[in-house]
């Protein structure tokens, strides 16, 4: 990617963070709404920070096929309320334990445990909520069916639930790459398939070969995007992460580089990111920023 195109998607990251950042201000419960306490913990998991990879796709997605960012506003922050309510539980001392999250306390340090918990419960819920009532989603209603369906089945037991359960029993277990891969599709790959998924269905007459080539698009960066996690979690700070750095191996976690080495991790990770631009060959330079994106998801630095 060259220096004008990295100009490009650096200011549309800024604008699409910007837009989602308010969308979900404007979405989320007030502060001192009654249960004040559950509601501060619920804006504190969601607008302290955060790259905004998932909403950013479902805006480039619904960009890259004409569609209006007022209509993919409610699936974009959907699909980061789901995410925000995964990293409040997997922080949680039963799953990851962990103290830093966005380089601030994790939600149940910053409150207690059963408020993060309840956090999370209610960010999931707020989604769906959003999806089924928000009035700039202008679409037919079996679109927001199908919106509600592609979400539910990727935070689910065959997606991100599902796949942090796998990761949960492999934790000291001798994975294969097969056996890792299968779990990051799940766990971190789901959600991002159906942050496209979602942005696609915005528009009311999308082609299903259009439509099946974003979907393989979206599952062949799901898994880039969690090899290069794990890249991270090896290379960069805890400062520049903003979480603690080396905690995969700490927990004796399976990793792309403790089974392929960090050559071999970003070597797989290149090739899945050739592979997403394979998948948009079809589709104009109105889908530049999703090639974009797809770069910067295995080259990012935190």
């Amino acid at each position: 990617m060259n220096s004008r195109n990295n100009d490009e998607l650096d200011r549309l990251i800024i604008d699409y963070q910007g837009r989602i950042n308010r969308a979900l201000d404007a979405r989320l419960p007030a502060a001192k709404l009654h249960p004040a306490k559950l509601h501060d913990a619920m804006r504190y998991a969601v607008l302290n920070g955060g790259k905004r990879v998932r909403p950013i796709l479902t805006y480039a997605t619904a960009s890259t096929l004409g569609v209006p960012l007022e209509i993919a506003d409610a699936p974009a922050c959907a699909v980061e309320l789901i995410h925000a309510y995964s990293l409040v539980h997997d922080d949680l001392p039963a799953m990851d334990d962990d103290d830093l999250r966005r380089g601030i306390p994790t939600c149940h340090r910053a409150f207690d445990e059963a408020t993060a918990i309840l956090a999370g419960d209610a960010l999931q819920c707020q989604a769906f909520y959003i999806l089924s009532h928000d009035r700039h989603l202008i679409v037919a209603p079996d679109t927001r069916l199908k919106m509600i369906e592609t979400l539910a089945q990727a935070a689910g037991s065959r997606g991100m639930a599902g796949g942090q359960a796998i990761d949960l029993a492999a934790v000291g277990q001798a994975l294969d790459t097969v056996g890792l891969e299968d779990m990051h599709i799940h766990k971190t790959g789901a959600l991002i398939r159906a942050s496209v998924i979602m942005g696609a269905l915005c528009h009311a007459e999308i082609d299903d070969a259009v439509l099946k080539n974003l979907d393989h698009y979206g599952k062949t960066i799901g898994l880039a995007f969690q090899i290069r996690d794990d890249i991270l979690d090896v290379e960069a700070s805890t400062s520049t992460l903003g979480k603690t750095q080396g905690s995969d191996a700490a927990r004796n976690k399976p990793t792309y580089p403790s089974l392929l080495g960090l050559a071999g991790a970003k070597e797989r990770a290149l090739d899945l990111h050739n592979e997403a631009l394979n998948s948009l060959k079809d589709l104009d330079e109105k889908a530049d920023p999703l090639r974009w994106l797809s770069e910067y998801i295995v080259r990012r630095g935190h």
